[in-house]
């Protein structure tokens, strides 16, 4: 698949991906010869049964995995030839992670979670903390800054994970499932919070769900099916 637009409009392309598991007779190929573009400032939604490489697709695109063939540009940059800290240093510049789990470290309060990525990076403690209260007050959680995880609600842990997520300011936010642990009304609360955020902040998104009727808020579908010939895209903006 041939792409007419040029590099300055889009945050993600990928030409050819494949992705597979195991060797001989038990490999799986999970994604094989996989095109993709996403647009800056677009919101995808992707979609599709369980197993049918959703995640691992957010994971290549994130550069948590390597590809076994094709290539991968994010912000006008080739990653396929960059060694591991390169692409940790493009990884923490420009992408931003929530997944289904929180994932939020026990022993930090809401604060302190959020400000984990900047004092990963770098930053004093001071401005990580302040930059931190900034975003949990864009989040809704002022209120619950030094509550630690165990003492929040499942949408709220949540909540505290896209504050972390857009700590370091990055221009591309990958979710995967992230209303998948919870109920309708918390799930709608979080999916109008990333909708939000993704207009405000001018973020592109590409978000990993089974909810349907949330996919199709998005911009734009892209349906993934077992067979890599049948991964397109639904709908257009």
């Amino acid at each position: 698949m041939g792409f007419a637009m040029s590099d300055g409009d889009m945050m993600v392309r990928v030409e050819g991906l494949t992705k597979g598991f195991g060797h001989g007779v038990t490999r799986v190929e999970v994604i094989e010869g996989l095109d993709l573009e996403v647009r800056t400032g677009e919101m995808l939604a992707v979609v599709g049964e369980s197993g049918v490489g959703k995640s691992t697709l957010l994971h290549l695109v994130g550069l948590l995995d390597r590809a076994e063939r094709g290539r991968v540009v994010i912000d006008g940059i080739e990653t396929d030839d960059l060694d591991g800290a390169a692409r940790a240093g493009l990884r923490n510049r420009v992408i931003g992670f929530v997944f289904q789990h929180h994932s939020l470290l026990d022993e930090l309060d809401a604060l302190d979670n959020v400000a984990l990525p900047l004092r990963i990076s770098g930053k004093g403690s001071r401005p990580a903390r302040d930059r931190a209260g900034e975003l949990l007050d864009a989040v809704g959680l002022s209120g619950r800054a030094s509550h630690y995880p165990d003492q929040l609600s499942g949408g709220e842990q949540q909540r505290v994970s896209v504050a972390r997520a857009l700590a370091m300011g990055p221009k591309l936010l990958l979710a995967d499932e992230p209303t998948g642990n919870l109920d309708r009304d918390n799930a709608e609360r979080l999916f109008n919070l990333v909708e939000a955020l993704h207009l405000k902040v001018g973020l592109t998104s590409i978000i990993v769900t089974h909810n349907e009727e949330m996919a199709r808020r998005c911009d734009r579908i892209f349906r993934l099916a077992p067979r890599a010939e049948s991964f397109k895209d639904v709908r257009e903006i």
